[in-house]
């Protein structure tokens, strides 16, 4: 393979993993490629200034960034990415903004994102795509004559065929996926989505090794559940910042068990079903109430956004609420925590708590599933209540699988979780840790990265559509 060239919509030093995410993902390649990662720089400037290209050096491993006009950060970025594709995406069809200016503006960005990156290229580069706010991205390179080998990669879930065609421009988006020479998802269920979509709406040709064929191209797709890397968030839980968590939620919660949830304060989260939940198994299990308590990280998102601010009210009502009524003058059965908590610390949270609660109403994988069972203590491991509409659900089957939509279930998994033999424990905890080893992040990267060296780029001469 060639060098590798990471594209997506912010970019992060390959260096600095401790932050997770992409960074560790696709660090080794990129030191070993000598790759680069293009994307944008974070920054708003007047529209006369968007022109350079600011490259940096990260190792050997080169960044290139570009910066994005107001105009163009509010129709591409708050506008179709956020306030279209993301909600539809998520099932959201009641909370999508369809206004016709924002399709232009992502569009927009995607062709300056193009024209930027073009003259970066080498002839062997490889290069990889991610997420939705860059689904056209392909289709605007091969438009200016790119052909090297481009493969994307969806983040979040892939929405059946019918909601995906709610999308105004929905046929001109799918179609921009055939510009790829390899299109991956996060579970088999999004790839069903998109084979049946490309099918039905697309009238495409399935072909043998899960290709299918329309518009003058071949694509190849594929599920590529992501993973985390395993050692290093064990070693990171072995780190004195964990090390120094998880001991004092020991001594601070020595007479009772917790519970944990961690998320990013979104409506997808499933965060007030989780407190109606919680709130129902302390109605109904009066004798437990002053021995278990729920510890709800819900960090910052998009707090301009209508729709996250209307969440965060009701989630703290709900909160208040559940320690009025329940709490005691030295137990208080919710602690909402509405702030960002450094990433060094979750460990020693995790280990310390009995189950956590990871129940979103629909995503892509949600890897705190995978690091609260990577936390664990093998001999005394605690319990995942999962919702059966994240991604993870599809490999992490031994944890305990809920409806989020189900307040009497979920309350009932949450009783069986914190009663659960230790055995039992153990052998689910086993059964899933070999999931989650096999199937980490190197091997998400790898996987990946082997089927596009494996795809054939064809048909490089179509005319992609315009708006």
């Amino acid at each position: 393979m060639g060098r590798l060239v990471v594209v997506s919509n912010r970019i992060a030093d390959p260096r600095k993993t401790a932050a997770g995410g992409l960074a560790v993902a696709l660090a080794e390649v990129l030191n070993n490629t000598g790759g680069m990662w293009f994307g944008w720089s974070g920054k708003i400037v007047d529209h006369s200034e968007v022109d350079d290209v600011h490259l940096e050096h990260a190792g050997p491993v080169k960044l290139a960034m570009v910066d994005l006009s107001k105009a163009d950060h509010d129709a591409f970025y708050l506008g179709y990415s956020n306030g279209v594709l993301w909600p539809v995406f998520h099932y959201r069809l009641d909370l999508a903004d369809f206004d016709a200016g924002y399709i232009a503006g992502y569009r927009r960005v995607n062709q300056l994102f193009a024209r930027k990156l073009l003259p970066l290229l080498r002839e062997d580069d490889v290069i990889w795509v991610h997420d939705y706010h860059l689904i056209p991205l392909a289709a605007e390179l091969r438009a200016l004559g790119c052909t090297q080998r481009i493969g994307f990669f969806l983040h979040i879930p892939l929405p059946p065929p019918l909601m995906l065609a709610a999308i105004p421009g929905h046929d001109w988006l799918i179609r921009a996926l055939f510009a790829y020479d390899l299109v991956g998802f996060q579970s088999e269920s999004d790839l069903d989505h998109f084979a049946r979509y490309v099918e039905s709406e697309a009238h495409a040709q399935r072909l043998e090794d899960q290709r299918w064929r329309a518009f003058g191209r071949t694509v190849h797709a594929g599920a590529f559940p992501i993973g985390i890397d395993v050692q290093e968030f064990e070693q990171l839980a072995a780190g004195a910042e964990a090390t120094d968590m998880y001991e004092r939620m020991k001594r601070e919660y020595y007479r009772r068990k917790l519970l944990v949830g961690v998320d990013r304060l979104d409506y997808s989260k499933g965060l007030p079903q989780r407190m109606r939940a919680f709130r129902e198994f302390l109605a109904k299990n009066p004798e437990l109430r002053s021995s278990a308590t729920l510890i709800q990280i819900a960090s910052p998102s998009r707090e301009n956004v209508e729709a996250y601010t209307d969440i965060l009210h009701e989630l703290e009502s709900l909160c208040g609420s559940i320690n009025g009524n329940f709490g005691e003058l030295d137990w208080m059965p919710v602690r909402y925590i509405h702030r960002t908590v450094p990433r060094a610390r979750l460990p020693g949270l995790y280990k310390a708590s009995r189950v956590a609660l990871v129940t979103p109403l629909r995503d892509g994988m949600n890897l705190v599933a995978k690091e609260f069972l990577a936390a664990q203590d093998e001999e005394d491991p605690g319990v995942l209540v999962l919702s059966r509409f994240a991604g993870a659900a599809e490999q992490l089957k031994e944890a305990l699988l809920v409806n989020p939509y189900d307040t009497e279930g979920t309350a009932t998994a949450i009783l069986l979780a914190l009663q659960m033999p230790l055995e039992e424990r153990r052998e689910r905890h086993q059964a899933l840790m070999r999931s989650v080893r096999q199937y980490d992040v190197h091997w998400w990267c790898e996987s990946f990265l082997g089927a596009l060296a494996e795809a054939r780029a064809e048909e490089k001469g179509t005319s992609w559509l315009r708006l």
